[in-house]
């Protein structure tokens, strides 16, 4: 169940909004419009009956009562967008005393009772402290369902007066986390679908999915982080970032830091538009929280000289001049054997990750972030649309994104890959060679590692959701990939294509049948999470099979 909290200051036109089924009026369709709880006066006044106009306007008048009998102001910082500095500057202050909150299901989890969207309604406001079991006086409130969205969340809408009865000010101090937190315990006691408390992906705007639809492509801010993603996963540097960055076509540009123009401290990117139109800009934090410069720093070693090149190639980019450098890492062909080594440290990441126990956040999430990486630059590389590479990429973004990642420490050691990312996007993309294939059986091993991980942990829509991209995507293109040969093996004739193990595992959605890997019933924490290993008779005709 997904919380989404807005603040306003007219209540009347709210509950308009909400009991409106003009499709010109609203975003959504809106259909038999009804309260399904609220505070004792207004479940006295009024049924589940459709609401009109006139009801709208009466429950409003009723909810803001308390705000006008005692003249009471509620105020919040308002934000504007300064267009100079690309940053959001303080604007004043404005009218805030209307607290809203959609609560939404996933379009698969279907629809629920009035009954049961009321004692969750009562359940949620009761937690957020606007009811009389704060021990405070009550705030007054409503909840409405109004239908479905256009996407097929079934959902009820949530109205707030934030002056109490009494005439207090109800307080909304950490109303975003506490509302998380309260949708999570709601999920266990009312058997919804349980979201993860680990991971958190970006959304997106209404807006940029109709557009994409129309115009039949894929949404911007999606193909913008797969090519950072790309480009991020193959550079040892900053300065290389950039221009890997702009070799995709992406316009990049740097945020500096206040009176400077060589101290970076962000960065956006953008779809290179058609002639007439303005760019698109995303920042790096809204296309993953991964992203950001900070996190993507991470990576790369900090020395004066490499800060003085990075500076130059922002820059450059800025000013939308050549790159300053033209005989960097990404314009070299890297050797053969650089294959081999590589298939044997993703093969070694995916025997490590045998070991790591499953509440190792920080450490899971920097695995599938380098294998995210690895599936998109091939993406970027191979595919002239989204295919399942890119599909890929994009399940596995999903467990590198945590959502409070300085709770989770930082990474243990792994074998690296990050050398994965720059093997792809140096190759070709007429031809499928059989050291890719041997390559990339190994990063679906190490993709399945994460399915078992969140599989053993109880998160089951993550690991259907990357059981489905493999089963559905993964496995065909594996199909038409030549014979994988043995590490360090010369070359041997194409023959039929070889199905790794672990598609051939989910295709059947099952995990691993050996000793000790079966997936628990009920998840024990801080337990290892075992990962398929093939065996010397496996590996003997093709590393994997």
């Amino acid at each position: 169940m997904i919380p989404n909290i807005t603040r306003g200051s007219r209540m009347a036109g709210l509950m308009v909004y909400l009991a409106s089924t003009d499709a010109d009026k609203t975003k959504n369709a809106h259909s038999d419009p009804h309260l399904v709880a609220g505070d004792a006066a207004i479940m006295a006044w009024y049924d589940d009956g459709v609401l009109d106009h006139a009801d709208s306007l009466a429950i409003a008048k009723h909810l803001d009562q308390p705000r006008k009998a005692y003249g009471i102001e509620i105020r919040q910082k308002d934000f504007r967008w300064d267009q100079a500095t690309r940053r959001r500057v303080e604007n004043g202050y404005k009218q805030a005393d209307v607290w809203h909150c959609s609560l939404s299901l996933r379009a698969e989890e279907g629809a629920l009772t009035d009954q049961q969207w009321g004692d969750i309604a009562n359940d949620f406001v009761d937690a957020m402290g606007f009811t009389e079991a704060s021990g405070k006086a009550q705030c007054r409130w409503a909840a409405i369902n109004h239908g479905t969205s256009e996407n097929g969340n079934h959902h009820i809408h949530i109205a707030v007066s934030l002056v109490r009865e009494d005439g207090t000010k109800a307080s909304t101090h950490g109303d975003y986390k506490r509302a998380q937190k309260t949708c999570r315990e709601l999920e266990v006691k009312y058997g919804l679908e349980q979201l993860s408390t680990v991971h958190a992906n970006r959304g997106y705007e209404r807006a940029e999915k109709a557009t994409a639809i129309r115009e039949e492509r894929e949404m911007h801010r999606a193909s913008a982080a797969r090519k950072v993603r790309a480009s991020a996963g193959a550079s040892v540097s900053e300065a290389e970032f950039v221009r890997r960055a702009r070799d995709t076509g992406l316009l990049v540009r740097p945020r500096f830091a206040k009176n400077t123009t060589d101290v970076i401290v962000g960065y956006s990117v953008a779809e290179r538009p058609t002639p007439g139109e303005r760019p698109i800009w995303f920042g790096g934090g809204s296309l993953a929280s991964d992203l950001t410069l900070g996190q993507l720093r991470q990576q790369w070693t900090d020395t004066p000289q490499e800060a003085t090149e990075a500076a130059a190639e922002w820059n450059a980019a800025a000013r939308n001049k050549r790159k300053v450098s033209r005989t960097g890492p990404e314009n070299a062909t890297p050797p053969a054997q650089a294959w081999v080594e590589y298939t044997r440290n993703a093969t070694a990441l995916a025997n490590r990750l045998r070991t790591i126990p499953r509440d190792d956040h920080a450490t899971w999430a920097k695995a599938a972030r380098d294998v995210s990486g690895a599936f998109a630059a091939w993406s970027c590389r191979l595919e002239p649309t989204p295919g399942p590479l890119a599909a890929t990429a994009a399940e596995l973004s999903r467990t590198a994104q945590l959502r409070a990642p300085r709770q989770h420490g930082k990474p243990v050691a792994l074998p690296s890959i990050a050398g994965t990312a720059m093997l792809f996007m140096a190759a070709s993309s007429k031809s499928k060679t059989a050291a890719q294939t041997a390559l990339m059986v190994q990063l679906i091993n190490t993709a399945f590692a994460v399915y078992e991980m969140h599989a053993q942990s109880g998160r089951t829509r993550e690991a259907q959701r990357i059981r489905s991209v493999v089963e559905n995507r993964l496995a065909p293109f594996t199909a038409t990939m030549p014979k994988a040969v043995p590490v360090g093996a010369e070359r041997q004739p194409a023959a039929e294509a070889a199905v790794p193990r672990s598609v051939d595992i989910a295709r059947r959605g099952m995990a691993p049948i050996r000793p000790g890997s079966v997936v628990p019933a009920t998840p024990a924490p801080a337990t290892p999470a075992k990962t398929y290993q093939p065996s010397r008779r496996d590996s003997a005709s093709g590393l994997d099979r």
